[in-house]
């Protein structure tokens, strides 16, 4: 198996592990969760472990057990967040060849500031930067900033046509922020920085260019302040479960996160993803499909099974995607047969943390390894090399148009 053949594997990190009782475990850190140094030994057992990326989950309102539902004001399990894009940040002097992308919400954020603070992530992690785009839905998260009103979104409407049309326009206004981040990412040239004394320019005013973007959402003249990231775009991911979602990743985006339930819905997944590329009329690269499984390891499949009904006869955990408490050999044997049916790889989301994402990086790589299905050493320098897309030229190189 040659190394473009090797499935990708991510990791989804959220507070003390993504099940809702993790926060109690022994070995669990619910003192640390605000702190720099948790976030760092996380980032740390992942780059241990050769991953590719981790991301960071966000949101713009306190945790709640059904994300589209308002705050449900519980007490008894992990509520309130480090800000994503903050914590990637400081990841990035600390550790030098994990992916880092954070959760950034385009709904109550402007895409101007979106795109200077990833092109910075991108020039601190010298090409590691990623944005995992999510729409907020949630009424009181609207309230949290008081610019405009959602109706919110719940969940057993979400086939109305009346939620429908909202979901549409979250999606539609998502898409276009992530427009506005690429081409401000665009507006300044590669070589637009010549730093030369003898003429008395640091930048060469011919290179910077207005994007002139105007929708629907948002007009933005531009050009960046930050001078262009080092990848060209950071990688643009998005987590999608149905059609409208489906569709903005098509869009926007250049790695999907999925939820197939079995090997037999993976075939379905895809289509549906590939379908949704040809709706929109993509071009150039087709998406990377990362397959998202919620996972606790353990070194037999009962003490898996066991302690996955420990943690959920305190709290029981629901999730979009397949949940998988079993031994890192079985779960290297299930990823295998799934990147065989198709997917380009995993994000996995370790129920308990530190502890399964420790089985992920010190027992499941190992077992991929010597299956010949993952790397043993990083090979390449940024982000997108690592997924095989290549480094997008400025649209503006030469448009002429400038700043």
């Amino acid at each position: 198996m040659s190394t473009s053949d090797h499935l990708r594997l991510a990791v989804a990190l959220s507070d003390a592990g993504w099940h809702p009782a993790a926060w109690r475990e022994a070995d669990a850190r619910p003192g640390e969760l605000f702190t720099a140094r948790y976030w760092a030994d996380l980032a740390a057992i992942a780059e241990r472990g050769l991953l590719d990326l981790i991301t960071i989950e966000d949101g713009f309102g306190l945790q709640s057990t059904d994300h589209l539902a308002e705050s449900d004001r519980r007490t008894d399990q992990v509520r309130g967040r480090l800000d994503a894009h903050l914590v990637a940040a400081l990841l990035a002097p600390l550790t030098s060849r994990i992916g880092l992308v954070p959760t950034v919400t385009t709904t109550h954020t402007e895409p101007f500031h979106v795109a200077n603070a990833l092109a910075t992530l991108d020039h601190d992690s010298l090409g590691r930067a990623g944005w995992r785009v999510q729409v907020s839905a949630r009424a009181d998260e609207a309230r949290h900033l008081g610019r405009r009103a959602l109706p919110g979104v719940r969940r057993e409407h979400l086939d109305t046509p009346e939620t429908a049309r909202v979901v549409q326009e979250l999606f539609d206004e998502a898409a276009d922020a992530v427009e506005v981040a690429r081409r401000l990412w665009d507006s300044w040239e590669d070589d637009a920085e010549i730093r030369d004394d003898a003429t008395n320019r640091f930048v060469d005013r011919d290179k910077l260019h207005y994007i002139d973007f105007s929708g629907d959402h948002f007009d933005v003249r531009g050009p960046a302040i930050t001078p262009r990231p080092p990848q060209g775009h950071p990688l643009v991911t998005v987590l999608a479960h149905r059609e409208v979602p489906y569709r903005l990743a098509a869009r926007s985006a250049d790695v999907v996160f999925v939820t197939p339930q079995d090997v037999d819905d993976v075939a379905s997944v895809i289509g549906d993803v590939r379908a949704a590329e040809a709706a929109v009329g993509r071009e150039g690269e087709p998406l990377r499909i990362l397959g998202d499984l919620v996972v606790l390891l353990d070194h037999t499949q009962a003490a898996a099974q066991e302690r996955l009904a420990r943690l959920d006869a305190r709290d029981p955990l629901r999730s979009d995607a397949a949940i998988l408490a079993t031994t890192p050999s079985d779960l290297a044997d299930l990823l295998v047969a799934w990147h065989e049916a198709g997917l380009d790889g995993f994000r996995l989301r370790p129920g308990v943390l530190p502890d399964d994402l420790n089985a992920i990086a010190d027992a499941l790589v190992p077992e991929l390894q010597r299956r010949g299905a993952f790397r043993t050493a990083y090979d390449d320098t940024t982000l997108r090399e690592r997924f095989g897309l290549s480094r997008p030229a400025s649209r503006y190189a030469t448009a002429g148009s400038t700043a």
